[in-house]
């Protein structure tokens, strides 16, 4: 099947979040979801934090002495990663510092909503790839980004385990292909640098197995968070290729925002 290219245009802003089990393909669909609607863009936060300790900032900083350690980098400052980010494209609007406002995400008072304003110009709308992972995440980003569309993907787990056999990532920056499923330009060969690819020894089905297993675990309750705001906010989108799972989201998406 081939997904039409053709483009629609936006007319509030979309935030959107991806959820679905490693190897879905939510890459594929951030990808073709900016093609189709060219007013959306992807906010990563892998990429955010890459990025910031390149440039040395002191949020790059901070994250590098976790990264380096081996240590998770904690949600605050990735929360504050985004903040940053939005404010800098003024996609967000603030009335405080950002420390201050992370500072009270971090209390769990709700006060930090009073002190942005999303826009909802359609030009601000973005996939949010990477966060929240966890229902105490999404909370927190609630009160500083109000999320308006989340996708569940669902793939069956043989197809994905399936994928992950023939999985091929490039190291440095992470990037992920899957042969017969999404290729690389060249083989072997990371499509934008021209570097190699390799197999991960940890690609072997009983490590994915407990992968999806955990996914499954922490997926449910970001899902259920998302639910008990409004049952509508989550879609949910079943099939066995990207190809049958594209037009589905593009058809809610130019339900909900379309012209």
């Amino acid at each position: 099947m081939t997904v039409a290219h053709a483009t629609r245009k936006l007319k509030n802003a979309a935030r959107i979040i991806l959820v679905g089990a490693p190897g879905v393909g939510k890459g594929t669909q951030s990808e073709r979801l900016m093609t189709r609607f060219p007013q959306l863009c992807s906010i990563a936060t892998g990429d955010l934090l890459r990025d910031h300790v390149k440039n040395k900032t002191d949020l790059g900083q901070q994250a590098e002495k976790y990264m380096n350690s081996g240590g998770l980098v904690p949600d605050p400052l990735i929360l504050n990663l985004i903040l940053t980010e939005l404010t800098n494209r003024k996609w967000l609007e603030t009335n405080d510092t950002n420390d201050n406002i992370v500072a009270a995400l971090g209390r769990g008072n709700g006060s930090a909503s009073s002190a942005v304003k999303a826009s909802n110009n359609p030009d601000t709308s973005f996939i949010l790839d990477g966060f929240p992972r966890t229902a105490s995440q999404a909370q927190a980003l609630s009160h500083l980004l109000p999320i308006n569309l989340v996708f569940q993907l669902v793939t069956p787990v043989n197809i994905i385990l399936s994928r992950m056999a023939n999985r091929w990532t490039h190291l440095a920056s992470g990037r992920v292909y899957n042969v017969g499923f999404n290729d690389p330009k060249e083989a072997g060969k990371d499509d934008i640098t021209g570097e190699a690819l390799v197999q991960r020894d940890d690609d072997s089905e009983a490590t994915w197995r407990k992968r999806l297993a955990k996914f499954d675990e922490t997926s449910k309750s970001l899902l259920d968070f998302y639910r008990s705001k409004e049952e509508s906010l989550v879609v949910r989108v079943e099939g066995n290729s990207s190809d049958e799972i594209s037009p589905q989201i593009f058809s809610e998406i130019e339900r909900r925002f379309g012209t």
